[in-house]
């Protein structure tokens, strides 16, 4: 479960650039740069940079461009539901370091917490979570007849890649990580795919996460092996604004976060040619990554219109590929139970866990001591199932 490092290439000419820039800064965000790294790797960074930068990586722009995506004139109501009382949760939300939970039951709100300094209307960056909605976008874009079919060929949609080992993957082995193509994942090594394609100089004219992908060899044939690959849901990005022409933010805005009743404005970064980062880096408020929830539950319908085909979500949040987890698996960028709940997720303890069969969800933001490799990955999965025997003892 790697996810993408951010890059802040502007970071060092920044702090060089003198007071002016500086001094327009509010208060808050004057107090969040002093905290902030003077390096690229995210996995480098000390804790307290971290909690500083995952709530502001868009608050300073000469940091990280990005797209704003606004909020819908008719937010989706979120009512207090019957609280639920959930024993050992300090004990839990220190662990994790909590930034923010809201578990939301038959569209009530039935717990919200916050902590290190966070609210209910600051943005927490999402790193992978962003993947599930970049997928949900392919499933618009279907629906609008912008993509034909999950099995077109991305070098029809992506001309770049023509040539490349992408030449014979389909969207849909592009959505089930399962193109064949090698790829290193490993944030421990400064020589792997995803560390380097960041700072890659792409090709005149070309997008940069296109340069980087079209070089790559191949490992397998196509749809046979599944294999996390970050670089490989910003192609999906690429594609789906090809399809749409608009930009991935703006397309999200209109299919998903107007339609899906968001309070609150949100921001997409973009990368080093100005398109989105589909595979991550979406800020927003705890209560709208509910509100994805929320959407998926009622499978992608808002007030009477479909925004994606009605078996969109059928096949998006179940397994589709064996990812060597006994009870898990891997979706259309979803990652599956096999008692059909279904998660979102990104490092660090960000996460949205849907459970369809108690009409659940449970939307987090945390700073976890390491990116996937600590304690709190396996405390976080007891703690949903401990939260899903209390919905059930309350019925």
């Amino acid at each position: 479960m790697r996810k993408r490092t951010v890059v802040f290439t502007a970071l060092a000419a920044l702090l060089l650039g003198g007071a002016g820039w500086y001094a327009s800064l509010d208060k808050e965000t004057r107090g969040l740069l002093a905290e902030l790294p003077t390096n690229t790797d995210v996995l480098s960074w000390s804790q307290d940079q971290r909690d500083a930068a995952f709530r502001a990586l868009d608050r300073l722009p000469v940091l990280a461009k990005m797209h704003e995506i606004a909020p819908s004139p008719t937010p989706l109501p979120l009512p207090a539901g019957k609280p639920l009382t959930i024993p050992g949760f300090d004990a839990y939300a220190n662990g994790q370091r909590l930034a923010g939970i809201v578990i939301v039951q038959d569209g009530k709100v039935r717990f919200e917490r916050y902590g290190m300094g966070f609210d209910a209307h600051g943005r927490w960056t999402s790193f992978s979570v962003a993947k599930s909605f970049t997928s949900t976008l392919v499933g618009a874009a279907i629906k609008d007849g912008a993509i034909r079919s999950l099995d077109d060929k991305v070098s029809a949609y992506v001309p770049d890649l023509r040539g490349s080992a992408y030449d014979d993957v389909s969207i849909r082995q592009l959505l089930t990580m399962s193109s064949g193509v090698a790829w290193n994942e490993n944030y421990e090594d400064p020589n792997a795919d995803v560390a380097k394609f960041n700072n890659a100089r792409p090709d005149p004219g070309v997008d940069a996460t296109v340069s980087y992908m079209r070089k790559l060899p191949r490992a397998h044939p196509p749809g046979e092996v599944w294999h996390y690959n970050t670089g490989e849901t910003n192609l999906i990005g690429v594609l789906v604004s090809s399809a749409v022409k608009k930009p991935l933010a703006q397309y999200l805005q209109e299919k998903i976060w107007q339609p899906g009743g968001m309070e609150a404005r949100a921001t997409w970064l973009l990368g080093a040619t100005g398109h989105e980062i589909a595979g991550c880096c979406i800020q927003a408020a705890t209560r709208d990554y509910a509100r994805f929830g929320l959407f998926v539950l009622a499978n992608g319908n808002r007030g009477g219109k479909q925004i994606v085909p009605e078996d969109w979500f059928a096949q998006a949040t179940h397994k589709q590929k064996d990812i060597g987890h006994p009870g898990r698996g891997y979706g259309f960028q979803w990652w599956t139970y096999d008692d059909g709940s279904v998660a979102a997720q990104g490092i660090f303890g960000q996460g949205i866990f849907i459970d369809p069969k108690r009409h659940l969800v449970i939307a987090s933001n945390a700073d976890w001591t390491r990116a996937t490799e600590g304690p709190e990955p396996a405390a976080r999965e007891a703690f949903y199932r401990q939260v899903q025997a209390l919905v059930d003892a309350a019925r």
